[in-house]
């Protein structure tokens, strides 16, 4: 008893210490108190047998950000409101994850490092970047529809990075989903892998059947499970068991991968990765590397100002983190994703990640029409470089190229992509000019290449014949066609296309079904070019007039063909006003004006009545415009327009040969 004394009253001094902390503490000597403060902040490390980091991957719409929803409920999360993992707006307007995002939760004494990813291959770029951070994926698959085009480009990424997928069979409460029907699914997706070259590891890969909107999973076929296990325990103990847990050492030097990075007006930049090695804690001294012509470079020294870690839908900040776990850090100004952070005397960097090459190109421009200046608040070139730089920056899948006269090339995978920067850009007050979309070609061993993609389509019988005609048209090539398993009168397609053909589809295809049919596409290969287009577009009406559109000139204008304005709108010289009926461009008149005389007979000046006119959205323009075209981009309108205003100068370039 006596001996134990002295060590009893040490460690009520220390607790009494800790309670009370002086306001100089940080000015004291590591002393016996700081080491058993040390020793409190590596308790908050997680040991990474306790960690599992798993993705969410699927094709779009099969239900991955919903299922991310009631896996945070499950985990006594505050879900704020449907989907709440999709928080830009845009995403919640359209619907779509556009980027990746990491949350974790905690199950029975593990922590889940969730990442939830986009399922249109346009956003492929932050597939690719996040599974280098994940050992596990949870693949998604609608068990109505099966695999489609984008869950074979996500899955291939992850059976790339070594990762052992679990199957997650989506809505099968649904009517037309049966025992059978999973069954069927179950063995294309087999065959999927297979065909993707998975290893025999990868092959044994667990089933699971769940509703994501009701909030259960099950490990056996069921449409209702019974009330005590309609909850997604059956998927959080599958990933628990089956995904294995983050090989680091806690031991050796910090090293981290920063993986996605955001902005923040208090913090500055916040990177966010993987740590593969080492622990890092608050006031660490750390420095960015990065490699660049088989030397490594150092970007910047600095200091760990604060670790942070979303948990549920909040964001808790953290005195460690050790190796295996997904931190967010602020401190270092310069770093940015694929550099690598690491302690001092760490001087080699982590290998990053390997992107696909981008397959289209716009131009973006200064707006130089007559309308310019009077919407937005952004205008000059240097503004719009500033913002591209920026967005290229925190999204590696787009590629900024500085041109002539304060223009920039703009190279993305996909019009989808470049359309969500478009119309962030137009948001934040910035006027632009954007030239149509071009596909960047390839030469190998003196041959032409070009990038395919492959297309599946889902149509009533009835519309085959159009949409057949369509992609003819666009130098599709049909690969198989067959009637869609419980669904009578339903045939599915599955194509390969060239990107070129593709632009401007959609909102064609969408007419030709009446809004009835379904079109997945994503990136297959490059392949041999396959010749010029057929005819895919008309010719366009073209103002030659500056001022008011007028109702009266529109009237004589509609047998012409689809107009895109209406009465009281802005035009100017060059402008494309609608859509001629022939496939030659026509030059008119949208401000003239009924002339008035003194006489005027009684019943003579009816009411004008027009048909509703076309109004472009930003896609359909994007999809729209020819190479001898531009879209005028404001705040508050998109414009269409000829490159060259005046109409003898677009006679002139019209003779010239086009390359």
């Amino acid at each position: 008893m006596v001996a134990g004394g002295p060590l009893l009253r040490a460690l009520i001094s220390a607790a009494n210490r800790s309670l009370k902390p002086s306001p100089h503490s940080f000015l004291r000597s590591f002393s016996s108190s700081s080491a058993a403060a040390a020793e409190a902040t590596t308790t908050s490390v997680i040991d990474p047998a306790r960690l599992r980091n798993v993705a969410v991957i699927a094709h779009v719409d099969h239900g991955k950000t919903t299922l991310m929803d009631r896996l945070l409920r499950q985990c006594g999360a505050d879900v704020p409101h449907e989907r709440a993992m999709d928080s830009i707006s845009l995403e919640r307007e359209r619907g779509i994850t556009i980027a990746s995002k990491v949350t974790s939760i905690s199950w029975k004494d593990n922590e889940l490092n969730m990442v939830d990813t986009p399922g249109h291959a346009d956003f492929g770029g932050e597939v690719e970047r996040v599974v280098g951070m994940v050992e596990g994926a949870v693949l998604v698959v609608d068990a109505g529809e099966g695999p489609l085009a984008q869950t074979k480009f996500v899955l291939a990424k992850a059976l790339k990075y070594g990762l052992r997928p679990i199957l997650l069979l989506n809505k099968v409460d649904r009517p037309s989903v049966s025992e059978e029907r999973c069954n069927e699914v179950e063995s294309l997706v087999f065959d999927l892998f297979a065909n993707l070259g998975a290893s025999e590891v990868q092959l044994d890969f667990p089933v699971l059947y769940a509703s994501a909107k009701e909030g259960w999973a099950s490990s056996t076929f069921t449409k209702s499970p019974p009330e005590e296990a309609r909850n997604m325990s059956e998927l959080l103990d599958t990933i628990v068991r089956h995904v294995p847990s983050p090989i680091a050492t806690l031991d050796a030097p910090f090293r981290m991968l920063v993986s996605m990075m955001e902005r923040d007006f208090y913090l500055g930049r916040i990177l966010t990765g993987r740590i593969s090695s080492g622990v890092i804690r608050v006031g660490d001294r750390v420095h960015g590397l990065r490699s660049s012509d088989a030397e490594v470079q150092k970007i910047e020294e600095g200091k760990v100002v604060k670790l942070m870690k979303k948990k549920g839908m909040s964001m808790a900040l953290v005195d460690g983190a050790g190796a295996g776990d997904i931190v967010s850090m602020a401190g270092l100004a310069n770093p940015a994703i694929g550099h690598t952070i690491s302690s001092a005397e760490v001087m080699d960097v982590l290998p990053t990640v390997e992107l696909d090459p981008p397959t289209i190109s716009m131009t973006f421009g200064v707006n130089d029409s007559p309308l310019a200046g009077k919407d937005g608040t952004h205008l000059t070139g240097g503004k719009i470089g500033e913002r591209l730089a920026a967005e290229a920056e925190t999204n590696l899948a787009i590629n900024v190229i500085p041109g002539l006269s304060e223009s920039f090339e703009v190279q993305g995978r996909g019009e989808l992509q470049l359309g969500i920067l478009i119309e962030n850009m137009r948001r934040e007050g910035f006027e632009l000019s954007v030239s149509p979309p071009k596909v960047m070609y390839q030469t190998k061993n003196g041959q032409k290449l070009e990038p395919l993609e492959e297309v599946t389509i889902e149509i009533n019988e009835e519309h085959i014949g159009l949409v057949m005609e369509a992609l003819s048209h666009r130098r599709a090539e049909v690969v198989d066609m067959g009637p869609v398993p419980g669904h009578v009168g339903r045939t599915r397609l599955s194509l390969t296309c060239p990107s070129r053909g593709l632009v401007g589809y959609r909102s064609v295809f969408n007419s030709d079904t009446r809004g009835t049919g379904f079109m997945h596409r994503a990136f297959l290969t490059y392949a041999k070019y396959r010749g010029p287009l057929g005819n895919v577009r008309k010719g366009v009406l073209v103002s030659m007039g500056n001022g008011t559109i007028k109702a009266y000139s529109l009237m004589s204008l509609e047998a012409r063909g689809t107009l895109f304005v209406t009465p009281g709108m802005e035009t100017y010289d060059g402008m494309i006003i609608g859509e001629h009926s022939r496939e030659t461009d026509l030059d008119v008149n949208p401000v003239r004006a009924k002339e008035l005389s003194n006489m005027r007979a009684a019943g003579k000046d009816e009411n004008v009545k027009l048909s509703p006119p076309r109004i472009m959205t930003l896609e359909e323009a994007i999809g729209y415009v020819a190479s001898d075209e531009l879209i005028e981009v404001t705040p508050k309108s998109i414009r269409l327009r000829k490159r060259y205003l005046d109409v003898n100068k677009r006679k002139t370039m019209s003779k010239k040969p086009k390359d």
